[in-house]
């Protein structure tokens, strides 16, 4: 079992195996509920990361799913980023997870079920963290391996967060490093330099973003959303045209892992970085560097929390970050302005 990779049973990896957003957004385009729910405060109107139900009781239901193929070999690691992620969705809403259910496609023909018990055992793991059970699941005979989870959670009506609610001249803040796609791209075709790299990344990754739950407390955070597949670029996009607005980017304060470049220059680059892209170069202007056009593109997976919040109300989230070890990602990456021909600026 020790000599099976996984990432070689499978086409996509992580997040990176997301549909496109331009062709998601064809299947949706007609497939947005359009029957009015009282309880219903966040659907699929919106790009948000979770549906919310109102309990009518001053709580709301925090409700997402998120399953993907593998992005490491290692059977526990996968499914400890592969609950991460999932988790996120409902810390990126400002919501706490209550329980989980699992989420299991496995090739019974071709990897031991002895694998599958593992990736259940690191999603376990990381629930624990999150001192919640998964307290259920489905399971199918599948072609490729996946794994992913349902997650219910609770938030405060009053702290409810999305991520089209943006105000003119919020700065932005990001909570996790970019660059998990171009490691586990590494990962995949066997192109490691340093067991480090990987080592590094994956804690990144299987890092919970429950910091997002009491970012939500705080006055002025305005909207709030993760980096995933879609990349830190798709991401302020969705967040720009939800509230109308266009994102500023400075370049020099976007936080990366520093041994990409090394990959980059290598040509290691996720093949959805160019599917990114091509969705979104019209709306994008000044991103005429290499180096800043593959990170912000990169699909992440588990990637940070992306926060809004007015400027005269940053100095309590710096205070946040310093006392729980986020001290590497206290400058602000960016500011929302009035929209202009570009949703995103990139200040290079």
């Amino acid at each position: 079992m020790t000599t099976i990779k996984l990432t070689q049973f499978s086409h996509g990896a992580g997040c990176g195996c997301k549909i496109a957003p331009d062709k998601l957004e064809q299947i949706l385009s007609n497939n947005k509920s359009t029957s009015v729910f009282q309880n219903l405060l966040v659907g699929n109107q919106t790009n948000d990361d979770a549906a919310v139900w109102d309990l009518a009781n001053g709580q709301a239901l925090v409700s997402t799913v998120d399953f993907f193929m593998p992005i490491v070999d290692d059977a526990f690691d996968f499914g400890r980023i592969a609950a991460t992620n999932a988790l996120s969705d409902v810390y990126a809403m400002g919501g706490k997870p209550i329980f989980a259910n699992a989420i299991l496609g496995w090739p019974i023909d071709k990897l031991p079920l002895e694998l599958a018990a593992k990736v259940i055992e690191g999603a376990q793991f990381v629930c624990k963290q999150a001192n919640i059970p998964i307290a259920g699941g489905h399971s199918i005979d599948s072609l490729e391996p996946m794994f992913g989870l349902a997650v219910n959670g609770l938030v405060n009506n009053e702290n409810i967060k999305q991520n089209s609610t943006a105000q003119n001249g919020d700065v932005l803040f990001l909570t996790k490093k970019l660059g998990t796609g171009i490691i586990g791209t590494a990962i995949k075709r066997g192109l490691i330099e340093d067991e480090m790299h990987a080592k590094t990344c994956i804690e990144s990754m299987c890092t919970l973003n429950s910091i997002g739950f009491e970012i939500a407390k705080l006055s002025g955070v305005n909207a709030m959303t993760d980096i995933t597949g879609f990349g830190l670029l798709g991401h302020l996009i969705e967040m720009a045209e939800g509230a109308n607005l266009t994102a500023e980017i400075e370049w020099k304060n976007v936080p990366y892992f520093d041994f990409t470049a090394s990959y980059l220059q290598k040509n290691i680059i996720p093949d959805n970085t160019y599917r990114n892209w091509n969705a979104y170069e019209k709306m994008v202007s000044g991103l005429n560097d290499m180096k800043a056009f593959q990170i912000l593109n990169d699909p992440q997976t588990s990637g940070g929390l992306l926060i809004s919040i007015n400027p005269a109300n940053q100095q309590a989230l710096i205070d946040l970050f310093n006392q729980n070890g986020l001290q590497d990602f206290i400058k602000p990456i960016g500011v929302f302005k009035e929209a202009s021909a570009f949703k995103v600026n990139v200040n290079l």
